[in-house]
C-alpha cells in the first residue's frame, strides 16, 4: 500500500511538471487541479500508513528495547567518562564523544516517538526533557573540546550525566506506570 501511495505521489508530481511546462504563460487548471488532488491523496495514504506502522505492536517492543538499552548505554559510558575526564585531554574528548554516543544517541532520537505510543505524552515529555538537556550538554562538551575550554569540559560531563541519569529515572518511572499486569 505504501508501495502504491508513493508511486501516486511520484505519478502526481510528475503530471503536474508536464502540465506546468506544456506552455509557459498559462496552466489549464482543469487538468492541473485534479492532478494535485491524486497528489494530495498519496501523501494521506503515506501519512496514515506511517501512522499505522509507528503504533504497530512489534514496533513499539523493539523501539522500546532501543530505547532502555540507547539510555541505559549513555549512562554507562557517561559515568565511565566522568570518571576518567580528567585524565582525557581536553582536545582529545569531542574523539571520546563520538566514539561513545553517536550510536546511541542516534538510536534513541529515531526510537523517541514511540515513546508517546508506549507511555503518552506527558511521560514522553519528561523524558525528553531531561534528555535534551542531556545531549545539549554533550554538545556543549564537544564544542568546548574543539575550543580548548577545560573548565567548560569538566564542568559539561557531569551536567550531561546527571540529566542522562534523571531522562533514564523518567523512562523507568513511564515504565512502571505502564506495565501491563500479568493474567493468571
Amino acid at each position: 500500500m505504501k508501495t502504491i501511495s508513493y508511486m501516486i505521489v511520484m505519478a502526481a508530481f510528475l503530471g503536474g511538471a508536464f502540465l506546468t511546462s506544456l506552455d509557459q504563460t498559462h496552466v489549464d487548471w482543469v487538468t492541473f487541479l485534479p492532478v494535485i488532488f491524486a497528489g494530495v491523496i498519496g501523501v494521506v495514504m503515506i501519512k496514515r500508513e506511517e501512522a499505522a506502522q509507528a503504533r504497530s505492536s512489534d514496533r513499539l517492543a523493539n523501539d522500546r528495547r532501543v530505547l532502555e538499552e540507547s539510555l541505559d548505554n549513555i549512562v554507562r559510558n557517561l559515568e565511565a567518562l566522568d570518571g576518567r575526564k580528567d585524565a582525557v585531554p581536553t582536545y582529545d574528548m569531542r574523539f571520546e564523544i563520538d566514539k561513545l554516543f553517536r550510536e546511541d544517541l542516534f538510536a534513541f532520537a529515531d526510537a523517541r516517538d514511540s515513546m508517546k505510543h508506549i507511555f503518552g505524552l506527558q511521560s514522553f515529555a519528561d523524558v525528553m526533557s531531561s534528555f535534551a538537556a542531556g545531549e545539549r550538554y554533550i554538545n556543549r562538551v564537544w564544542s568546548a573540546s574543539t575550543d580548548g575550554y577545560v573548565d567548560e569540559v569538566l564542568l559539561y560531563v557531569g551536567k550531561s550525566l546527571s540529566q542522562f541519569r534523571h531522562a533514564r529515572e523518567e523512562f523507568a518511572k513511564a515504565a512502571s506506570e505502564n506495565e501491563v499486569p500479568a493474567t493468571a
